[in-house]
């Protein structure tokens, strides 16, 4: 990720085991978004502990983590503790939407398509490749050449900050007409199939009479899931649900997410409730 938000090299990552950073968004996300607080970095290092992350590799993302501009640190005597930045409450409020309000399905499209074009110098490959990774991450396809297209209307102004290339880039709104078959759009413009896969090794995971043994505490568990939950969607346009294959594993993968949730949050919250030492954030502007 260059050092903006909307380019997603350090929030998105390959099938696997999360890393440190993307659990400590998590984390973040869950028990001091909106708390106004800071938490002590040994807390931070136990929790971490618990899905199996080193405690070299957790000081050492936090410390990246604040030179970014994603963390803010104090010092209380011999302890240090980290609060959140403009910038991180941004990222997080931005999964928070993703997972909790808009949710992975999309059953009231209106018909309405976003159309960006550009049409870059050879020279400018780095320019390209952060515009391209910039419109994946807002749900964007592929479509041809250099015209990309997305599901819904999107505000691509925050996509294109910084960018030479945005004085490039056209950008439209319309809807399909005859003879488009919007079916064949979705599929030229998306991999549908590895779509559906993400979702399905989603449920293969959590969707089982025997969840996850490991870790055992239910904190740790909650952190696993809804990290590799939001790995899931933060890689899933929205598709209009009209033109997606019968058997679209996202509902089902929704409804396993928040029902294991659900069923983890009281313990997940009291076990944080223990092992969490925090401080009040002075440097909170605001709600949120």
């Amino acid at each position: 990720m260059t050092e903006d938000l909307h380019a997603p090299d350090d929030l998105t990552e390959p099938a696997g085991a999360p890393r440190p950073q993307t659990l400590l968004l998590t984390f973040f996300g869950g028990y001091v978004l909106g708390r106004h607080v800071h938490v002590a970095t040994s807390s931070v290092l136990d929790v971490l502990g618990r899905v199996g992350v080193s405690e070299e590799a957790t000081r050492s993302t936090l410390s990246r983590m604040a030179r970014r501009g994603l963390l803010h640190r104090v010092r209380r005597g011999r302890n240090v503790y980290v609060g959140l930045t403009p910038r991180s409450r941004e990222i997080l409020h931005d999964g928070e939407f993703r997972i909790w309000r808009i949710g992975a399905v999309n059953t009231h499209w209106d018909g309405t398509w976003t159309l960006l074009g550009f049409s870059l110098p050879e020279s400018w490959q780095r320019q390209r490749h952060v515009l391209r990774s910039r419109l994946l991450w807002a749900g964007f396809g592929a479509l041809q050449g250099g015209l990309w297209i997305a599901p819904s209307p999107v505000d691509v102004k925050p996509l294109l900050d910084g960018l030479e290339a945005a004085e490039h880039v056209k950008v439209f709104q319309a809807r399909a007409v005859p003879p488009t078959d919007v079916g064949e759009l979705v599929r030229d413009a998306w991999d549908l199939r590895e779509a559906a896969a993400r979702y399905r090794r989603f449920l293969d995971r959590w969707d089982t009479p025997s969840p996850p043994a490991e870790p055992s505490d239910s904190l740790a568990r909650q952190l696993l899931l809804q990290t590799e939950w939001l790995q899931v969607i933060r890689q899933d346009p929205r598709l209009p649900q009209e033109h997606l294959p019968e058997d679209w594993p996202a509902e089902r993968a929704q409804r396993v997410f928040r029902a294991q949730y659900a069923e983890l949050d009281p313990a997940a919250r009291a076990i944080a409730a223990q092992v969490l030492d925090t401080i009040p954030d002075e440097q909170a502007d605001g709600p949120g």
